[in-house]
């Protein structure tokens, strides 16, 4: 009795080791197969070239984004889906109309061109242009201190720039966005003529960045624009002088809702295909932005999931889906049918992931679910998934289209990147495909993969 228990204290410790080496020695070999897919012969980068190139500015309401989703249902049928569907959406439709322009014109005389452009639900300026006296603010505090005696009738300029003391950039973004998203509705308010916002960048260049702004019920708009960096500097020195004007001219329109899709498709799981893991991008960019990294680069990772999983030989358990949502931009509407139609029909999402911040090779991702413990029990992976550069899982909410899903107690991510060059591109006119690298992108896709692999095989 005491030999065999002796033998058998000895020998158990061996045996589980021995089981549980099993499974993950079986998980290394599919990754390793997975990023071999994803880093030889990808068709990623071409599929971005003709989404950017052949549809780009897929603003809502726009020819070029319906021309995009079209786009995505073609590559979807190639992948050999179970089902695809164009799920309906109405969407805002908002257009800039011709260029706009604005000039400084300092009380000595002095003047010079703004590089500007509107703010997505901008309203127009009269046909002439409107001219006003300029006030400066760094911040919604101090523009509310200053009250409808100091701002009616004047054009708002909001110079705040991202907090540069940031390690990461997107922090110093949502620090400083309060300005283009809410500045110009509280100007209105207070009776401005305009809104002028310096752009979301650390960049030293002219370039401006457009975005969305918005105007809640009984709040009129009124014409709202960004600048590029240099030319608030610009605008900046020439105010310091009373009397300073400006010339605005906005020819923006909003029409009517117009008609939309999330372009969606799966492959059944072969043992639960009633849960589902979800994949996704933004298929919307803005009217000026080709958008190669906002969203180009998320939407072709989604369907290179899709394709490398195969490549490596994984029969999903699951459903895995792609969800190519619309209208993030400017309204999130696509996210919001979405996530109706999942309460709606009562579908149960293990995974819900969007890649949603460029292009860009990930160290890691974010991941939230309503326990607060996603990222904590996904480091269970780390020793998988640290050959290939990933570090790290953090709480967070996922990208903007798949957070919605929180509230039905599912868990969402998305890949945490190393890309101070992100906030230089969005939202402008030189988001374009020269700026993905495209092992970057892969390596991106690959992660995906991975982690959808990961939560399909073993649960979130």
């Amino acid at each position: 009795m005491r030999l065999t228990a002796v033998l058998f204290a000895v020998l158990l410790p061996t045996a589980v080791s021995a089981q549980e080496s099993a499974p993950a020695a079986e998980d290394a070999a599919v990754l390793r197969r997975i990023y071999d897919a994803a880093l030889v012969d990808s068709p990623m980068y071409g599929q971005l070239r003709e989404l950017v190139e052949k549809h780009p500015g897929r603003l809502s309401g726009s020819k070029n984004l319906e021309g995009a989703v079209l786009w995505a249902k073609a590559e979807l049928e190639k992948l050999g889906c179970d089902r695809i569907e164009l799920q309906a959406v109405q969407v805002p439709h908002w257009e800039r109309g011709a260029k706009e322009s604005a000039v400084v014109r300092s009380a000595s005389g002095r003047t010079a061109s703004l590089a500007v452009l509107a703010l997505g639900n901008s309203a127009a300026t009269p046909p002439g242009g409107r001219v006003a006296e300029v006030v400066e603010v760094k911040s919604l505090d101090e523009l509310r201190q200053l009250g409808r005696e100091r701002v009616a009738g004047k054009i708002v300029f909001f110079n705040r720039p991202m907090d540069r003391r940031h390690i990461s950039n997107a922090p110093a973004y949502v620090g400083a966005v309060d300005q283009r998203t809410r500045g110009p509705a509280l100007a209105s308010e207070l009776g401005a003529a305009a809104a002028l916002v310096r752009s979301m960048t650390f960049a030293d260049d002219d370039v401006p960045h457009t975005g969305n702004t918005t105007f809640p019920a009984g709040v009129a708009p009124i014409p709202a624009a960004a600048l590029g960096v240099s030319s608030a500097q610009t605008l900046a020195n020439l105010i310091q002088t009373p009397g300073a004007t400006v010339e605005l001219k906005i020819h923006a329109r909003t029409l009517a809702d117009a008609l939309s899709h999330n372009v969606i498709g799966e492959i059944r799981g072969a043992e639960a295909p009633e849960k589902v893991i979800l994949v996704g991008g933004h298929l919307d960019s803005w009217d000026v932005a080709p958008g190669a990294h906002d969203d180009g680069a998320g939407c072709v990772q989604a369907l290179e999931v899709l394709r490398v999983l195969r490549a490596a030989g994984h029969r999903p358990r699951h459903t895995i889906r792609v969800v190519l949502f619309t209208n993030e931009e400017n309204g999130i509407r696509g996210a919001t049918e979405y996530a109706r139609v999942v309460g709606e029909k009562n579908e149960v999402h293990l995974l819900a992931l969007e890649s949603d911040s460029g292009g860009f090779a990930p160290h890691g991702f974010n991941l939230g679910n309503a326990a607060g413990d996603a990222h904590l029990r996904a480091e269970r992976w780390l020793p998988l998934l640290k050959p290939y550069g990933i570090h790290f899982f953090q709480a967070g909410t996922g990208g903007v289209d798949v957070a919605p899903l929180m509230r039905f107690g599912y868990t969402v991510a998305g890949p945490t990147q190393d890309a101070p060059r992100y906030f230089d591109y969005h939202h402008t006119a030189i988001d374009t495909l020269d700026k993905v690298q495209p092992r970057e992108l892969q390596l991106g896709a690959a992660a995906m993969a991975a982690l959808v692999y990961l939560v399909d095989r073993h649960g979130p």
